[in-house]
């Protein structure tokens, strides 16, 4: 099964993160199949760069956002989009 989720990136006690699409078994830092975006909570406000074409096609092919990315997507406006897209398909 493949999911979206955050990979931590930055220094020690400076965190950020690439949002990326990766196999539920590869470990957090590991392996990913693609990026499609970076988080950074540090900034004010949080800095979040989203390619969201490729999100709604992850989502389309069954990708499982986390937690923290199903907030991110929510917030980019991307969950809408694919929600609408899934009542215009059924």
């Amino acid at each position: 099964m493949v999911s979206i989720r955050l990979r931590r990136v930055g220094a020690k006690k400076q965190p950020s993160y690439r949002i990326v699409v990766a196999d539920k078994k590869s470990p957090r830092d590991g392996r990913f199949i693609e990026n499609i975006g970076h988080f950074n909570p540090r900034t004010e406000p949080e800095t979040v760069v989203l390619d969201n074409e490729r999100a709604l096609y992850w989502l389309s092919m069954g990708a499982q956002p986390s937690d923290a990315v199903r907030r991110l997507l929510v917030n980019a406006g991307v969950m809408a989009e694919y929600e609408a897209s899934k009542q215009t398909a059924a």
